[in-house]
């Protein structure tokens, strides 16, 4: 099974063209055809109308499950370097090892996943890296969410190497996932890596 997760703000889908794209491309890869969305917007509850809205669809060959909740953000204050060769270049419903690796966070709120030393995402969102005025996103991330797509055809981000040896030459990490954008403030120090 396979999982999207599209912010609806005020009603009002957020990024659809990078979610259907990416289902068409798990999809062609897995040898199925991509069940097409329902009408969203119909289906959510009067009460989440007019407010920021996580729509999670479980999928394979059809639609499975169409859930919605009100979204909260969560202050993350500090990561910790976690070395892993964890695979989820699919967005898969299936996030156990993603969990396993979260779980040794230890005093810290969340998890920042280096491959043979290279930064990736964290347990949940994928990254960018501010240095002065300009933007980067890891080059090889773990998954290539939706909004780190749209912010670089947008040219606001670029792609870079970087290595965890290179972090204090960056002043700044944020986490940007579907629900969450870089004017959003869910950034911190790169020094509250540890």
């Amino acid at each position: 099974m396979f999982l999207e997760t599209i912010c609806i703000l005020h009603g009002e889908i957020q990024n659809m063209q990078c979610h259907e794209e990416r289902m068409q491309q798990t999809a062609a890869h897995f040898g199925f055809n991509a069940p097409k969305l329902p009408d969203l917007p119909t289906l959510l509850p009067d009460k989440l109308q007019d407010t920021k809205v996580k729509c999670r669809i479980i999928y394979h060959k059809a639609i499975q499950e169409v859930s919605f909740e009100s979204y909260l953000l969560n202050k993350i204050t500090s990561l910790k370097l976690i070395e892993a060769s964890v695979d989820y270049s699919f967005k898969f419903a299936d996030r156990r090892h993603l969990n396993a690796l979260l779980a040794q966070k230890g005093d810290c709120d969340g998890i920042l996943i280096t491959r043979n030393g290279l930064i990736t995402d964290t347990s949940y969102s994928n990254v960018v890296f501010s240095k002065g005025e300009q933007y980067f996103t890891p080059e090889s991330p773990l998954l290539n969410g939706t909004k780190r797509q749209k912010l670089l055809r947008e040219g606001v981000i670029a792609e870079r190497i970087i290595h965890r040896n290179t972090l204090p030459e960056y002043d700044c990490i944020y986490l940007i996932n579907a629900m969450l954008d870089i004017d959003d403030g869910i950034s911190l120090p790169v020094c509250n890596i540890v």
